[in-house]
């Protein structure tokens, strides 16, 4: 299987999906320090990083490639990353010519760029990231866009998969957790497209006004038609977690009062409580696991106790980041291209 672009997972069938994740394995069991000898990744940085960074940093030298970065922050000039922008301010050197330039230098390019969060209608149709999709001439990587993240996605399934937990008929939860800041969609859209995919009953628990959008929601339920699982919505936490063996923990923007930040402010101030802790898993799911995709603010989403915990798997999420995006490198720019 060749790749030329990883911008979502619902893009590859499950064939692709499950290629990907056996090679992920294989080379973490086997492996192949030069596969990517002599090859590039740029990475261009519009939204700040660990893991992603890390990550990609990590598997090119495990593959025996290079990686360069390139942010905002790290150029003399400035980034201009708005369209039609006069430039008389700071930034001295737009996308336009930025985009094409670090990736003629490289193999292959990963984007990360997050939602700007005042248009749900933009950010839905991921508007900014096409446009910079189209000034890439190289195999391009999704790293995190207004509405997607692939890799955080590919590493999810591969988590599952490691610990056991079932694909048909697996009860996967969805749960929006407390954060003092609005934050974007790519990651609950982008898990809960990947459970459904993976053919697992999955539930998404949020308080009124930050239910996910019914353009995300109704994707999700046709890959589940798919696939053989479901995907439904409800704002009871305990019904929600009745025997289920994976929650998903993750902040996310009020859908009600989207790019307005006072409004967004106010409702979220009313529910701290929605805290993974302890007693949200009572007698009905003894065994559920915590997954989170990290930056996690203990005490605020998930308690100290809980993250510390056996259900937590946040560290092996993590970790799987770098084996999935070696398999992706693998496939694109390596003996799998």
């Amino acid at each position: 299987m060749s790749l030329k672009e990883f911008n979502d997972l619902a893009e590859l069938d499950p064939a692709a999906v499950e290629s990907l994740l056996k090679l992920a394995r294989r080379l973490q069991d086997r492996p192949e320090p030069q596969a990517l000898a002599g090859k590039v990744l740029a990475l261009l940085f519009l939204s700040p990083s660990l893991r992603t960074l890390s990550s990609f940093q990590a598997a090119m030298l495990r593959l025996g490639g290079g990686s360069f970065v390139i942010s905002p922050d790290m150029s003399i000039h400035g980034l201009e990353t708005r369209s039609g922008i006069v430039m008389d301010g700071a930034a001295a050197e737009h996308l336009r010519e930025a985009v094409p330039v670090i990736s003629s230098y490289a193999d292959a390019l990963g984007i990360r760029a997050f939602a700007n969060r005042s248009s749900l209608e933009d950010d839905l149709s991921d508007r900014e990231y096409k446009a910079m999709r189209e000034l890439v001439t190289v195999p391009l990587i999704n790293m995190e866009s207004a509405i997607q993240h692939p890799c955080q996605s590919l590493a999810d399934w591969k988590t599952m998969d490691d610990l056991g937990i079932p694909r048909q008929g697996g009860k996967f939860v969805l749960s929006w957790a407390w954060h003092p800041r609005a934050l974007p969609l790519a990651v609950p859209s982008a898990t809960l497209h990947m459970a459904a995919m993976r053919g697992m009953d999955v539930t998404v628990a949020a308080p009124e006004g930050f239910e996910l959008p019914e353009p995300i929601m109704a994707r999700a339920r046709a890959a589940a038609e798919h696939s053989g699982g479901s995907v439904r919505a409800t704002n009871d936490r305990a019904e929600a977690l009745e025997g289920a063996q994976v929650i998903y923990a993750k902040e996310w923007s009020s859908t009600r009062h989207y790019g307005d930040r006072l409004a967004d402010a106010e409702l979220r101030e009313q529910l701290q409580d929605w805290c993974v802790d302890d007693p949200w898993f009572g007698t009905t799911a003894p065994d559920c696991r915590l997954m989170h995709c990290l930056p996690v603010r203990r005490g605020v989403a998930v308690t100290d106790r809980v993250l510390d915990g056996p259900r937590s798997v946040v560290i092996q999420e993590a970790q799987n980041r770098m084996w999935g995006q070696m398999a992706v490198l693998y496939q694109m720019i390596g003996p799998g291209a």
